[in-house]
């Protein structure tokens, strides 16, 4: 027997108690994927469907939203759960568009549409035809000006980190005042504007030519990679970096190698027919159906669907990690302006402890916006959930931003934790010996604490006891955290869970106890993981966790029939479905598999 020295003990209490010095005891993620069964199978689920429609069809009776227009859908990465739709009480009588509106009808996507020109360029850095660390005058020798062009990166570009101005003329005023003295700026000649204005409906939609003009009178906003800002004209820029590259135009190669494979037919940077066109009721000039975005279809140009969407959804729930070995598609690049908002490639990403009642573990939005005259689109990927969410809205702005999306999200999210902490309680918790060994293991479930181990005994040691030799605490228990590998990746049997030993009880709380980073590999034994969980599940239809195999411990433990399995138990308030009597026109409800 191997006496350690003070030396290795000191090493592995340093090692082990780095994991307790912050408020860290929530990890995410905190449960395997849901499966798409599971959400169609759950009575809560459709409860919370039932309540959101019922508060969805109170908000449009307001006459304000009259000219308004929705369609939203909610999918998993295999497939649609729930679908609603509200056509409009007021139409333009001389162009009233889709008489009522399904999944199939189509809005302007607007900045949605710069999800699918990163996409376009992550294929064509993993097709070898450039690479992300490439700066973008290496295919543009065009660009001049005082802008860094040689210090610019495809990757800055995409992730908002270039420095580049918003705008070369979306954002100029005196297109939409008459008089800039009424605002206390100086006099000025319109014929110093540009040539040319995309976003506003201009006849003549602005051409590359056009562009480089304006980029070479413009200066930096920031220096590269310094802050996140947003920017069309990143994405401008992107789309003729796609061109160069494929040798096709932006639109044709984004529908040829993306919305046709992903059987996006509704689709397209050319407008639908009018009967499948959702065209609101809004003063003359203001309706921005008909404008041509020419070089600017990179950043907003698209025509799309909700139903289209949720395929688009789907596919990229599927790959966001498996896209390219050098980028996790959801992972911020940056931070934006509060500590819970940061940007991505080009994902708008909110992180949020404030919706969860019983932890304060985040959870993360990755969303992306989109806004022109008369449409405002909103994408949300919830991906510790696999869910994805498509709101599309034309006519009163408020009705996205003020309200569809508080009313869909708050409760999705509390429904989607409850049904993964059930099933965690179902199928996991238990007690788990060993046949010729005095060794059990047990594994019990909380709302607080999630999937946890409350006490093992190995060959007649009691391990919580001894690692107290090692431990500044008198309690402690180990927090079981999935890592979404499998020992028989093929097979995708075999989940692979690893152990964070925390403390039961937190001292004084002080500010730096938020400063928490990730370690969930602290000690091996042999060469194996001390706290690797390898979860190995029944094919008897129920699922339930039948061993546990202990790798460091060289042991597999099996289920003891006689404990059973615990109940969730989760406490929250539930919202009472109300009858409100009243009913959206035009609104159509859709359970999808109910």
């Amino acid at each position: 027997m191997y006496a350690p020295s003070k030396r290795a003990v000191c090493l592995i209490l340093g090692i082990i108690v780095t994991q307790v010095l912050a408020r860290c005891y929530d990890p995410s993620p905190a449960f395997p994927l849901t499966k798409h069964r599971d959400y169609q199978q759950s009575e809560r689920l459709k409860q919370d469907f039932r309540i959101i429609e019922n508060k969805l069809d109170k908000l449009i009776s307001d006459s304000k939203f009259d000219i308004s227009s929705y369609s939203i859908e909610i999918t998993t990465s295999d497939g649609t759960l729930w679908e609603n739709h509200h056509t409009s009480k007021e139409k333009d009588p001389k162009r009233p568009g889709a008489t009522h509106i399904t999944g199939n009808s189509v809005y302007r996507m607007a900045s949605v549409t710069k999800c699918f020109t990163t996409l376009a360029l992550l294929r064509q850095h993993i097709a070898g035809n450039l690479s992300l660390d490439d700066t973008v005058d290496k295919y543009l020798s065009d660009l001049s000006g005082s802008i860094p062009w040689k210090d610019i990166t495809l990757k800055t570009m995409a992730s908002q980190l270039s420095g580049i101005p918003r705008d070369s003329w979306g954002n100029e005023i005196l297109y939409i005042v008459d008089s800039p003295t009424d605002l206390g700026l100086p006099p000025i000649r319109k014929s110093q504007l540009p040539p040319c204005n995309t976003f506003l409906g201009s006849d003549k939609p602005c051409s590359k030519e056009d562009l480089f003009s304006s980029l070479a009178k413009q200066e930096p906003l920031f220096p590269p990679k310094q802050k996140s800002t947003y920017s069309n004209n990143n994405f401008v820029l992107l789309g003729l970096v796609i061109e160069k590259v494929t040798g096709m135009g932006y639109a044709d190669y984004i529908e040829s190698s993306i919305l046709k494979p992903l059987g996006m037919d509704m689709s397209s940077f050319t407008k639908s027919n009018d009967s499948f066109a959702v065209l609101p009721k809004l003063p003359t000039g203001d309706n921005y159906w008909d404008t041509e975005e020419g070089v600017d279809n990179p950043t907003g140009g698209l025509y799309s669907s909700s139903s289209d969407m949720s395929k688009f959804l789907r596919y990229v729930l599927k790959h966001y990690n498996r896209l390219t070995p050098t980028l996790n598609w959801f992972h911020p690049a940056s931070y934006s302006t509060t500590i819970s908002s940061f940007y991505g490639t080009p994902w708008e990403i909110f992180r949020t402890n404030s919706i969860l009642p019983s932890t304060s573990r985040p959870v993360t939005f990755v969303t992306k916006s989109g806004s022109v005259p008369g449409y405002l689109s909103y994408i949300i990927l919830l991906p510790e959930y696999d869910l994805g969410i498509t709101i599309l809205t034309t006519g009163t702005s408020t009705l996205l931003k003020d309200s569809i999306r508080e009313i869909i999200t708050v409760p999705l999210v509390k429904t989607a934790e409850h049904i993964a902490q059930t099933d965690l309680a179902a199928r996991y918790t238990g007690t788990y010996q060993a046949a010729h060994l005095n060794s059990t293991l047990v594994i019990s479930h909380s709302a607080t604490k999630s999937l946890y181990v409350e006490s093992f005994i190995s060959n007649s040691t009691d391990v919580f006891a001894a690692l107290k030799s090692f431990w500044p605490s008198d309690d402690l228990r180990i927090q079981l955290v999935p890592t979404l590998l499998f020992r028989d990746e093929e097979k995708q049997q075999g989940e692979i869970w690893r152990g964070l030993p925390v403390p039961e009880k937190m001292n004084e709380s002080l500010i730096w106890d938020d400063f928490c980073l990730t370690d969930d590999d602290p000690v091996q034994f042999a060469g194996k993981p001390v706290f690797e969980f390898v979860m190995w599940h029944a094919d008897d239809g129920a699922g339930r966790v039948e061993e546990v195999e202990l790798s460091a411990f060289r042991v597999t433990l099996k289920r003891d029939r006689n404990t059973g399995t615990q109940k969730a138990d989760i406490q929250e308030s539930r919202e009472t479905v109300l009858d409100s009597g009243v009913n959206g026109a035009g609104a159509q409800h859709i359970l999808v598999g109910a």
